[in-house]
Formats: structure tokens, sequence, C-alpha cells
């Protein structure tokens, strides 16, 4: 598995293309999983919505998430032929200061390493690093951004410019709230 920085040489701007933010609501005993596709970083509102639902889900298994949620964003991807240029994932990409492979690492992999990937999480994780913080709006409470198949910087610009003006952007949240109330 490589690191952030192993890869962040690979990441080059291509012509504009949608932007994918994912996130799994757990159902007993499956999911919910949606997407916003999106084309432009300051967009209020999405362009494309993708629901999926999971019939069963593993089990969640400390320091190992990714075995939950890896199955569910790859399903959503292949259910709707999602073709992106960037996912953003509700999650870490690489914990703490070891750089250990979290969701978004493992999801790259399973992409065969040619869709970056930015992970934004709402609490620390285990010794990560003061780099990965990002301020937004007026919070004093930071994200934790990290990314594989573009520099962290060049990551933490993106979100830091993605439309709302308060900690969690606008499109985050509302990826949040579609998987949250689909039918249960």
């Amino acid at each position: 598995m490589l690191n952030q920085s192993q890869h962040s040489a690979q990441w080059k701007k291509k012509a504009p293309n949608m932007i994918l933010a994912v996130d799994v609501d757990y159902r007993d005993p499956g999911a919910m999983v949606a997407g916003v596709g999106f084309e432009n970083w300051s967009a209020p509102e999405p362009e494309q919505l993708y629901l999926s639902k999971i019939e069963s889900t593993l089990a969640y298994e400390p320091g190992a998430f990714y075995k939950r949620e890896l199955p569910c964003i790859l399903t959503l991807i292949e259910e709707h032929k999602i073709e992106a240029e960037l996912i953003v994932i509700d999650g870490y990409v690489f914990l703490g200061g070891e750089q250990k492979p979290g969701l978004g690492a493992h999801l790259y992999s399973a992409l065969q390493q040619e869709v970056p990937i930015i992970g934004v999480a709402k609490k620390p994780f285990k010794d990560t690093p003061v780099e990965a913080e990002l301020l937004r709006g007026k919070s004093i409470k930071p994200l934790y951004i990290s990314s594989l198949g573009l520099p962290l910087l060049e990551a933490k610009k993106l979100v830091k410019k993605m439309h709302g003006d308060h900690r969690i952007p606008t499109l985050l949240k509302r990826v949040d709230r579609e998987c949250r109330k689909s039918p249960r």
C-alpha cells in the first residue's frame, strides 16, 4: 500500500468532470449509501444524486472500518456506473502519523489507483498529524483532511472552497442527509 506522498505526484488536472461525495448510513442488517455528483467545488447543489440500498453488511470491526464501508461504496459506483474524476469520502484515507491505510486508501486501490480520493473526517484519529487540520468558516474545530492521488495541500484547498459558511461543506451535509432520510 502506498502512502500519501508517494502518490501525490500522479495527480494531474484534467478537463472538468464529475466529483463524487459519498456517505453510508447503517441499518440493521443493511445500509443505505448515497452519492452526490458535482462539477464545481463551490456548487451549492449537486448535479446528480445516487442512492443504493445494501441488504446486509459486515459487522463493525475496530481498526478495519473499511471492510464494512468499502463494499457499500463500490456497490453504489458499480450500480450507477459512476465515472468520477475524484471521490470525497466521510472518513480517512490514511490513519494517524503512521499513515496506516484507511477507507480512502483501500478505495483508491480498489479503483486501480486511477481516481484520487479525499478523506474528510470530523474527529481526529489517534496521532493525526497537525497538517491534516483544516478550519472552515468561523469554526474553531477543524476537519481532518487526508488524500491519495493528489497532494494534501491541494485537497485542503479544494475542501476549503466547497460551498457553505460552516465547518461542514454544504454538499457533504447533503450526502449525509440523503442516505439518512432514505426509507428504511
